[in-house]
């Protein structure tokens, strides 16, 4: 119970996840098995070159045996994954798509074209909403950021890797190390993403030209200050841990920082205070 001119304490129903990309070097399977002893909500697949991560059904064999569920399927759009499922684009989208469905999983999240990819760039936006409407799965938009060539800003992305700027697209992954890198103003980014952001990539960043994921907290990223807006606005997407533990000397060592960036986000998506309305509450 509140009293008059006291604050209330407002929670976000968010599900905290795991990035199955977080314990790289080890396997998808170790993710889960992870997620499952620290308590994490959930797992975001990381789709890429291990085969378990390529294959709906194991990955459903796994979500069985840990208890884990599906939160999130991230589509194999890096470079490094460009022949994964196929070489064509919009394949890959609907492979994602199809294990969502399959899954359970509530979104897919997609960066934007690479700028060899024109003919996929010319079509992308039309052909993510029509993707989304033929389906209840989110396909999440996910900033990216510009490389720097001597001193010069170039980007890999068409037609831009700042997403919030463009046209709104229908639903946007926010991912704090990629505005580390790109030295956007995240909370700005936040606000201009507004209620079409559903899901959101929790990772710090120091500002170098490089994407560290550092463990929230580590960085200069508002990390604490975006999960309490979210938990403002009683944000209903997901809050993916992503972060590179791959210098970790052992397991144990990658589970103490798994668990350091649950815990972050446990406390900043519960602890965000927001004024009462002077007015003393009689319910409890």
């Amino acid at each position: 119970m509140t009293r008059g001119g006291q604050r209330g304490v407002r929670t976000a129903r968010a599900k905290v996840g795991l990035s199955t990309a977080s314990v790289y070097p080890e396997s998808t399977a170790v993710a889960f098995e992870l997620a499952a002893k620290l308590g994490y909500d959930g797992v975001e697949v990381m789709v890429w070159t291990d085969p378990i991560s390529q294959d709906p059904y194991a990955l459903q064999k796994l979500s069985q045996q840990y208890g884990v569920a599906i939160l999130a399927i991230h589509a194999p759009c890096l470079v490094i994954t460009q022949r994964v499922w196929t070489t064509d684009p919009w394949t890959k989208l609907q492979k994602a798509q199809f294990a969502a469905e399959l899954l359970g999983a509530q979104t897919v999240v997609v960066h934007p074209p690479f700028r060899w990819q024109r003919e996929y760039a010319r079509n992308f936006r039309a052909g993510v909403q029509r993707l989304s409407q033929e389906t209840d799965v989110r396909f999440a938009v996910e900033n990216m950021f510009p490389l720097r060539v001597r001193g010069r800003e170039v980007s890999a992305y068409q037609p831009s890797w700042d997403v919030a700027a463009e046209e709104p697209y229908r639903d946007y992954t926010l991912d704090l190390s990629h505005s580390a890198v790109s030295h956007s103003d995240s909370l700005f980014m936040l606000d201009a993403m507004g209620n079409r952001l559903s899901h959101l990539h929790i990772a710090d960043g120091t500002g170098l030209p490089k994407d560290e994921h550092l463990v929230p907290g580590r960085g200069d990223q508002p990390c604490a200050e975006i999960l309490e807006r979210l938990a403002q606005r009683y944000f209903t997407g997901h809050v993916i841990v992503e972060i590179n533990t791959r210098r970790a000397l052992d397991r144990t060592e990658r589970e103490r920082d798994l668990a350091e960036a649950l815990a972050f986000c446990r406390l900043h998506l519960v602890a965000s205070r927001v004024p009462d309305t002077g007015r003393a509450r009689t319910d409890v």
